[in-house]
């Protein structure tokens, strides 16, 4: 694989090979440490064996194909990580720009990837990201793109799917249903006579079953996981709530995630107590206002799926544009400024 990069110099692009950058390199423990502390070679196949898979649960619209996103890589990895007192430091260590089209850009950049263990040594990852954006997105892409690459290759994250026809290809498109009919072959028999015989096919005889295949059948896993976190929020009564605990707790989530749900419930309940303790002539808060608190915490959470994770900088984008802070928005500029977001996270991802 190669890039152009325009030279002051010279009027024809000289091809740079990024191919060439992937290495990797290991720093010993720094003197004076703790002796026994495991290296960091340990810790990333503790972190492997903990690592929950990540599927192509998130779907382009517009090019009408499925991916995994960045997000969903830092998500999985960041509890096993926090476990096993594994930390990532990036650097950028080459960085190229060109045009692309009218108002595109073209971003090429070298990535090193410091992966730490608790002992201080640590594993040095180089490899390259790339990425192009009509707007100033192209250097954001091109980063994300190298971490997800990164974290999958380095800590082989399992997918869900293990068919013989999954390339793993964020942008292979889907085949409409027209094409589908029109291709055959042997693969193609072969999955089908797999499917019919209630057996998923995998990429090849010593693949091992991932956890989430042994726990649902194929047809369901290919199904989007539900939005447990949404739905806690929205439930109504405690008991609605533990149902949706449950059912995150049987699909597989990890502790930190249930940990989340049970604070929306903690605060739901917490709401719930100083409703119950308020005097007499002050009436509860309107269905619209709860609505409203809803509505910012979704402004929240797509915020940290577009990478701002600083509140202050939120409310500031929202002020720009609205003219108020997110508490005196309505619920329609609320969600308005929250799908703006998680276009941008898409975008980014894709």
């Amino acid at each position: 694989m190669t890039v152009t990069q325009l030279h002051p110099n010279q009027s024809v692009p000289a091809p740079v090979d990024v191919v060439a950058s992937i290495r990797t390199a290991y720093e010993p423990a720094p003197p004076g440490g703790v002796a026994d502390a495991p290296r960091v070679f340990q810790v990333i196949h503790g972190v492997m064996q903990d690592v929950m898979p990540v599927s192509k649960d998130q779907q382009n619209t517009q090019q009408n194909y499925s991916f995994r996103g960045v997000d969903d890589a830092m998500s999985a990895m960041a509890g096993p990580m926090r476990n096993h007192g594994c930390f990532i430091a990036p650097e950028v260590v080459e960085h190229r720009q060109r045009p692309r089209g009218e108002k595109g850009t073209h971003t090429v950049l070298k990535m090193l990837y410091r992966i730490y263990g608790p002992a201080g040594d640590c594993l040095l990852v180089t490899l390259p990201g790339e990425a192009m954006d009509s707007g100033d997105k192209s250097t954001n892409k091109a980063m994300s793109a190298a971490l997800k690459y990164m974290l999958f290759w380095v800590f082989m994250i399992p997918v869900d799917s293990r068919s013989i026809d999954d390339s793993d290809q964020d942008t292979a498109p889907i085949p409409t249903a027209p094409q589908q009919r029109q291709q055959g072959g042997p693969r193609q028999q072969q999955r089908r006579d797999g499917q019919q015989r209630g057996q998923q096919q995998r990429r090849s005889n010593r693949a091992e079953a991932g956890p989430w295949e042994q726990q649902a059948p194929p047809q369901q896993q290919r199904q989007q996981r539900p939005n447990y976190l949404t739905q806690a929020r929205k439930a109504p009564t405690p008991e609605a709530f533990a149902k949706v605990r449950a059912a995150a707790v049987a699909a597989g989530a990890p502790p930190e995630f249930v940990a989340q749900l049970d604070q929306v419930d903690a605060a739901k309940r917490q709401a719930a107590q100083k409703s119950q303790q308020a005097p007499a002539g002050q009436q509860q808060r309107p269905q619209q206002d709860e609505e409203q608190t809803a509505a910012v915490g979704e402004l929240y959470d797509a915020a940290r799926s577009a990478g701002v994770t600083d509140r202050s900088e939120v409310e500031q984008l929202f002020s720009s544009k609205y003219g108020h802070a997110s508490a005196e928005g309505t619920v329609t500029q609320l969600r308005e400024m929250r799908d703006d977001l998680l276009d941008a996270a898409k975008a980014a991802t894709a």
